[in-house]
C-alpha cells in the first residue's frame, strides 16, 4: 500500500524503520518543525525527520495538520496514514483522505491511558502491566476500534523512558502486522470496551516529588516522569534533581516525609511509608552524581521542601 507515515520523537523511529523495511510505499514523512535544542537553542530536526532523512524519504514538516499540510498529503493519493506520536490532531478533511483513513500506534491497553502521555501515567498509577494498541483514528481522542494490541508486565525497576523504548521497538511489529492485514483485507477491529482515563502531557509540576505519599507510589512517580520531565524536589533552598532511586532495606530507619539521612553508604529519604533510596541525583548546575557524593558535600539533614 501507499503509506503516509506521521511522528515526531524518538519511540516513533522503530516503526517508520519497520514499515520502510517492509514492501509498502512510503509515500511521504509528516513531522513536527525542527526545533531549538540545548543551551545554544540550535534548531535541531525531530528524531523522525533525521531517520526519513536517513532512510531517503521526503518529509513535510508542520507542527499543525492545516489545510496546505492537507493538499500535500491529498496530492499523494495516499491509501493509508500511519501515525505515531505525531503531536497533533488529525482533523477532517485529512482524516478521510486516505482510502483507509489513519490507524495510529499508541502505548497503551486502550481504553486506559488515551492521551499524550500513557507510559508516564501507567508508572505514576502504579499499573502492574501495560502494551501497545493499533486503532482507527476517529475525531474523538484515541477512541477509535481497535485492530489489535499487545500487553506486558511492567518491570519493577522499570523507567518511562525504558518501558517506552521496548514498547516502540515491540509496537512496530504490531502496527506493520496490522497494515499487511488491511492491505490483504484481513484486518478485523473491535470497538473500545471499559471505562477510559485519561494520559495528558506531563509538565514540570508533575515531577515534582510527593514525599508524604506512600513508598511505592513515591517510586512510581519518580520512575514515571524519568527522564521526562523529570522528578525534582528542593533541598535548602536548591532544586535537586532525582534521576535513579531504589528501595530501601528492611533495616533502613524510619523518616518523616522528605528527611533525608544517610544509612550505611546510602543516602535514604522519608517517605508516607517506609524509606526509598536515592541512588543518582543532580545539583543545580552540576552534573549527574552518586547520591553518596552529593551527600558528603552536603552534610545536611535538613527536611526537603513538599513534605
Amino acid at each position: 500500500m501507499r503509506l503516509v507515515f506521521a511522528g515526531t520523537p524518538e519511540p516513533a523511529v522503530p516503526a517508520l524503520r519497520r514499515l520502510a523495511a517492509s514492501g509498502h510505499d512510503i509515500a511521504a514523512v509528516v513531522t513536527r518543525r525542527d526545533a531549538p535544542l540545548g543551551r545554544k537553542r540550535v534548531l535541531t530536526p525531530s528524531p523522525v525527520a533525521a531517520a526519513a532523512d536517513e532512510l531517503g524519504f521526503h518529509a513535510i514538516r508542520a507542527d499543525r495538520l492545516d489545510t496546505e499540510v492537507t493538499e500535500r498529503i491529498t496530492a499523494l493519493r495516499p491509501d493509508l496514514g500511519v501515525i505515531v506520536a505525531y503531536g497533533g490532531l488529525v482533523r477532517e478533511p485529512l482524516l478521510s483522505t486516505p482510502v483507509y483513513g489513519w490507524i495510529n500506534l499508541h502505548f497503551s491497553l486502550l481504553p486506559r491511558w488515551r492521551g499524550a502521555a500513557p507510559v508516564q501515567h501507567a508508572l505514576i498509577a502504579g499499573d502492574a502491566e501495560t502494551g501497545a494498541s493499533v486503532f482507527q483514528l476517529v475525531p474523538d481522542l484515541d477512541a477509535g476500534a481497535v485492530f489489535a494490541e499487545q500487553s506486558r508486565a511492567i518491570a519493577p525497576d522499570e523507567t518511562a523512558g525504558e518501558l517506552l523504548t521496548a514498547l516502540a521497538e515491540s509496537g512496530a511489529e504490531l502496527l506493520l502486522q496490522v497494515v499487511d492485514d488491511i492491505a490483504a483485507g484481513t484486518a478485523r477491529s473491535r470497538p473500545q470496551a471499559g471505562e477510559p482515563t485519561y494520559a495528558p502531557k506531563l509538565g514540570d509540576a508533575d515531577g515534582a516529588v510527593r514525599w508524604t505519599e506512600p513508598a511505592e507510589s513515591v517510586l512510581g512517580r519518580i520512575r514515571g516522569v524519568t527522564p521526562e520531565p523529570g522528578a525534582h524536589t528542593i533541598v535548602e533552598g536548591a532544586r535537586l534533581k532525582v534521576l535513579a532511586v531504589g528501595r530501601a532495606d528492611a533495616g533502613a530507619p524510619t523518616l518523616e516525609p522528605g528527611r533525608l539521612a544517610l544509612h550505611g553508604k546510602s543516602v535514604i529519604a522519608g517517605t508516607g511509608s517506609r524509606p526509598i533510596v536515592l541512588e543518582t541525583v543532580q545539583p543545580a548546575g552540576k552534573g549527574p552524581m552518586r547520591a553518596a557524593d552529593w551527600w558528603r558535600g552536603l552534610r545536611s539533614t535538613a527536611p526537603v521542601a513538599g513534605s
